[in-house]
This record gives structure tokens, sequence and C-alpha cells, in this order.
């Protein structure tokens, strides 16, 4: 089995859409997944995209995506990448299509002279948790995620 990884291309957001929904299931959130694949496109390859996209695949069939976007420290003055999601699905994770996302992106990352390549990972789930520090991630558990979705952000977008 050969791994490799090339940028997503528009013929590639059905895909990827079916990728993010099998995530959510695997995330226990599927009813979370409001978007369709027409925003994800236009997200990716509108006029003004939002984000960016690779696809692992092996044997030249889709075996897993990373979806990351711009970042910027203001300690470090200089630019980050955030991922998004990074996904293969389980009859892939022995291929090795998670670690040729990972350094994909992190060639990405070092390309565009970022200092940081940042994602987030449930707490529960091991098998992320392990592979990321096989790789040398660290943890910062100090630091805690804030939201604000739908209403709270309306609400805070009004004003006091």
């Amino acid at each position: 089995m050969s791994v490799a990884v090339r940028p997503a291309t528009p013929g590639d957001v059905e895909q990827i859409h079916a990728f993010v929904v099998e995530l959510a299931e695997y995330e226990r959130a599927a009813d979370q997944v409001t978007g369709t694949v027409a925003m994800l496109g236009e997200a990716l390859f509108g006029p003004h995209p939002d984000a960016e996209a690779l696809i692992a695949e092996v044997d030249s069939h889709a075996a897993g995506f990373a979806l990351f976007h711009g970042t910027f420290s203001t300690w470090e003055c200089a630019p980050g990448l955030w991922l998004e999601d990074l996904y293969v699905p389980p009859r892939h994770r022995r291929a090795g299509a998670g670690a040729a996302l990972l350094s994909a992106l992190a060639h990405i990352a070092v390309e565009r002279d970022c200092r940081r390549l940042e994602w987030h990972a449930l707490d529960w789930n091991e098998l992320a948790l392990g592979f990321y520090e096989r790789v040398g991630a660290e943890r910062l558990s100090a630091w805690e995620l804030h939201r604000l979705s739908r209403e709270a952000l309306h609400r805070v977008a009004d004003g006091p």
C-alpha cells in the first residue's frame, strides 16, 4: 500500500463532506453537522476561501483528509496553521494516512514560515491522543476552549 497526499480539488468536496459526517459520528456528534456539501465547496473553493484541505490516498482511493486554515500569534507576530479536522476512516488507519497528512501539513506550515501548527483533540480519543504524543505534539491542558454560538454570538454582537 502506498500513501500519497495532495491538495483537495473541487471534485473532492463530496468525499470530504462524507468524511466530516463520518468523523462527527465517530465523535458522537453526528447531529451537530449542519453544513452542506455546497457550503463546504464555497468555503474551500469559493471566491474568498476560508480554509484549505488535503486528501490522503491509498492506492489511488481517498483514505482521509485534513482541513486547515491560517492563524496568527500576537506574541510571536507570526502566522500559524490551525488543523480543524484530520480524519482517517478505520479501514485506513494502519496504512500511514494520518501520519502522511500531518507530515504534509507540517511541511506546508514550514514553507509558509508558520511558527505553530495547532489543533484540538477530544479528551476521550485515546487513539488520536496517543498518535499526537508519538509525533511529539505538546498537550496544552492549561488552555480552555471557549465558543460563542448562534444566540450567544448574536447577543454579544448586539452589544451590552
